[in-house]
C-alpha cells in the first residue's frame, strides 16, 4: 500500500467532510451540546430513599416506617408488583412482610421478611434498611432476633457502587457522539459514488485497498478523537483510561464499517440519514440499559455496541480492569472484522 496516496485521500476526505456545513456544525455543536447536558445533570445521588412496602398485615411497630425521616414509603398490593417496581429501578428497595407475621410474632416463631434491592442500592442502603427492619421487629416483640431476613438484588448486582446520574449518562452521550460520524461518512461516500468520484479515483494509480484504508482511517479517526476529547473533559478517563481509549478506538472502527454499509444502501444525503438514524437507534439500545438498569435483558448482547457500552460503563464508573473486560474486547474485535468486511464488500458491489 502507498502511504502517501492514503495520506492524500484522508486529507481530501477531511476537507470534503467539513465543507458540508451541516456535518461541520453538528460535529462542533454536538460536542458542546453533550458537554452542557452532562454538566447540568446532578453530580450527586438523592439521599431520600424510595421504598416499596408489601404488607398484607402491618404490625403496629412497623407503622413507624411510614413516618421515618429519609424514607419515602409506597404501599403495594402484591409481592410481584413490588418486585417489578424495584427491578425497574423505580424504588431503591422493597420490604415484603409475610401474611402470617402477627401469628408468628405471637407464637414466638421467626417470620421471614424479604427485602428487595435495586442494582443502584449501596451497601449503606442495604445495611440501613436491614437494621431498621430488625429494630422494628424488636419494638414489636421485645426480642433482639425476632425475624429472619432474606435479601435479594433484582438485576445485575452492582451493590456498593451507586453512581450519579450524569456518570451513567456520559456513557450514552459518548456513544451517540461517536456514532453520529457514521452518518457523515456514509453521506460523504454515497455522494462520491453518485457523482462518480470514486470511480475516477480508481482510474488513477490508487488501488481499492488504498481507497478503503483511507476511508477507514478518516472515519475512525474523526469519531475516535471526538470520543476521547469528550471523555477527557467529563472525567471519563480518570480510571482505566487505556482500556477506555482502546474500546473507543474499536467502537469508532465498528461505526465506520457500519457507515460503509449505510453508504451502500443510500442514494443521497437524506437516505443516508434515514438509514443512519435507524441503525443509530438500534446501536443506542444498550446505552439505555446503563441509564435505566433492569429494562434491558440478555437479548441486547446481540447488538455489537453492547460490548462497547458495557466496557466503557464498567471501566469508567466501576474501575473494571482489562481482566474483567477481555471477553468484551475480543467479541467487539470480532464484530469489527465482520462489519468492516461486510461494509467493504457491499460498497464495492455498488460502485464496481
Amino acid at each position: 500500500m502507498n502511504l502517501s496516496v492514503i495520506r492524500a485521500l484522508v486529507a481530501k476526505d477531511f476537507a470534503l467532510f467539513f465543507r458540508n456545513r451541516f456535518y461541520a456544525y453538528i460535529t462542533f455543536l454536538g460536542i458542546v451540546f453533550y458537554l452542557i447536558i452532562y454538566f447540568v445533570m446532578p453530580s450527586s445521588v438523592d439521599e431520600e430513599l424510595d421504598i416499596g412496602l408489601y404488607a398484607p398485615v402491618l404490625p403496629p411497630a412497623f407503622k413507624v416506617l411510614q413516618t421515618e425521616e429519609g424514607f419515602n414509603i409506597v404501599s403495594f398490593d402484591s409481592d410481584e408488583s413490588l418486585k417489578d417496581a424495584v427491578t425497574e429501578g423505580i424504588y431503591h428497595a422493597g420490604v415484603s412482610l409475610p401474611v402470617d407475621i402477627m401469628e408468628k410474632f405471637t407464637s414466638g416463631e421467626k417470620p421471614l421478611v424479604t427485602l428487595y434491592f435495586s442494582t443502584s442500592a449501596t451497601e449503606e442502603v442495604v445495611n440501613a434498611i436491614e437494621t431498621t427492619v430488625r429494630e422494628l421487629a424488636y419494638l414489636q416483640t421485645g426480642q433482639t432476633l425476632a425475624i429472619d431476613i432474606s435479601s435479594e438484588v433484582l438485576g445485575t448486582d452492582m451493590l456498593g457502587n451507586q453512581i450519579p446520574t450524569r456518570d451513567r449518562l456520559r456513557v450514552m452521550l459518548v456513544i451517540v457522539l461517536v456514532m453520529f460520524e457514521m452518518m457523515g461518512l456514509a453521506s460523504l461516500i454515497s455522494e462520491e459514488v453518485e457523482q462518480g468520484t470514486i470511480r475516477a479515483l480508481l482510474i488513477t494509480p490508487m488501488s481499492t485497498r488504498e481507497l478503503f484504508a483511507g476511508k477507514l482511517i478518516m472515519g475512525t479517526g474523526l469519531a475516535f478523537v471526538q470520543g476521547v476529547l469528550f471523555m477527557a473533559i467529563v472525567g471519563g478517563l480518570n480510571q482505566q483510561s487505556l482500556l477506555i481509549i482502546t474500546m473507543l478506538l474499536l467502537g469508532s472502527a465498528m461505526f465506520t464499517g457500519t457507515g460503509f454499509l449505510v453508504a451502500s444502501l443510500s442514494r443521497d444525503m437524506l437516505s443516508s440519514m434515514g438509514w443512519g438514524v435507524t441503525i443509530l437507534l438500534i446501536y443506542a439500545i444498550p446505552a439505555f440499559g446503563v441509564m435505566f438498569p433492569g429494562i434491558i435483558t440478555g437479548w441486547a448482547k446481540a447488538i455489537p455496541s453492547y460490548y462497547l457500552v458495557d466496557t466503557v460503563h464498567r471501566a469508567s464508573n466501576f474501575n473494571a480492569s482489562w481482566g474483567e473486560n477481555w471477553v468484551n474486547l475480543l467479541i467487539l474485535f470480532g464484530f469489527n472484522i465482520v462489519i468492516i468486511w461486510c461494509g467493504i464488500m457491499a460498497l464495492r458491489r455498488r460502485f464496481q
